[in-house]
């Protein structure tokens, strides 16, 4: 079954994913780091030659942490750059709390998923025939998903992040409204009505979404025959999650265990352990 997950305030909870390969670019960079809040929807990215748990750290702390503060949550996959113990202390050190997701269900992180879909749409589109060029296209992508109205809040990420609209190219060609009207007298009175209105805003959002998350679940879980699993059951592991049986090619069996759920980590997800008391690493979705 899908749930959904909230995020009670701007820049609280991002969701961090790694996308790529790509074609070579500018300075050698080949992966995609990709962080998206969960209130706002704004997206940051960085273009990355390697991809190992310092870069993380880096970009964590100069593109997220610098420019927004400390989050509460860091949500990401189960990759080794995001199990790493320097990254784990890094999130302890600031009092963030990394969350990993279940193996093999990119669902569980589908705001960075969604993110990514975005970015690669959006780049795709900018592109010369080489795609050689992505990583200057890049900032474009991010400029363009910033200033675009969300489906699940109904605002751009800018104007949720700062209160109010950017000012776009088609602006300064054909100036709108809010460009016309402006007066240096009456500036400051109406600065301080439009920062009255943020909240409101905000939590209007925040129901869209809600409302907008609901609409998803409520359709996945048509599709979904529910099943839950108490402590103490057994139950069988898909055998393709594993390399064990790789060597017996076609003939490897689809399932194997049978294994213990020893901890229910929220409907779906589980911590198991085999017939030994030994716990299986991370965590394990029906």
């Amino acid at each position: 079954m899908l749930s959904s997950l909230t995020s009670p305030w701007p820049f609280a909870q991002w969701g961090v994913d790694l996308l790529g390969p790509f074609v070579k670019g500018k300075g050698g960079c080949t992966f995609l780091v990709i962080a998206v809040d969960y209130f706002t929807k704004w997206i940051e990215a960085k273009p990355l030659s390697t991809t190992t748990e310092r870069k993380i750290e880096e970009f964590l702390f100069n593109s997220i942490l610098c420019r927004f503060g400390i989050p509460k949550w860091i949500i990401a996959d189960n990759g080794p750059q995001f199990r790493a113990a320097a990254l784990r202390s890094f999130c302890n050190d600031y009092g963030i709390e990394l969350a990993l997701t279940s193996v093999y269900t990119p669902q569980s992180n589908g705001q960075a998923e969604s993110a990514n879909k975005i970015v690669l749409r959006g780049l795709k589109a900018r592109v010369l025939a080489t795609h050689s060029n992505w990583v200057d296209e890049l900032n474009k992508v991010l400029w363009s998903c910033r200033t675009t109205p969300s489906s699940a809040t109904g605002e751009t990420p800018f104007s949720l992040a700062y209160g109010a609209e950017a000012v776009i190219p088609v602006e300064v060609g054909l100036p709108s409204d809010r460009a016309g009207q402006h007066d240096d007298l009456n500036n400051e009175q109406l600065l301080r009505e439009n920062l009255d209105f943020v909240e409101e805003v905000r939590e209007m959002s925040r129901i869209r979404t809600v409302a907008h998350q609901n609409r998803v679940a409520k359709f996945y879980n048509k599709r979904v025959r529910a099943r839950q699993f108490q402590v103490a059951d057994l139950v069988l592991r898909k055998a393709g999650l594993t390399n064990t049986h790789s060597h017996m090619g076609k003939l490897a069996p689809n399932w194997e265990g049978p294994y213990m759920v020893v901890r229910v980590k929220r409907p779906g997800s589980y911590v198991l352990a085999n017939m030994q008391g030994c716990q299986l690493p991370y965590i394990w979705n029906i």
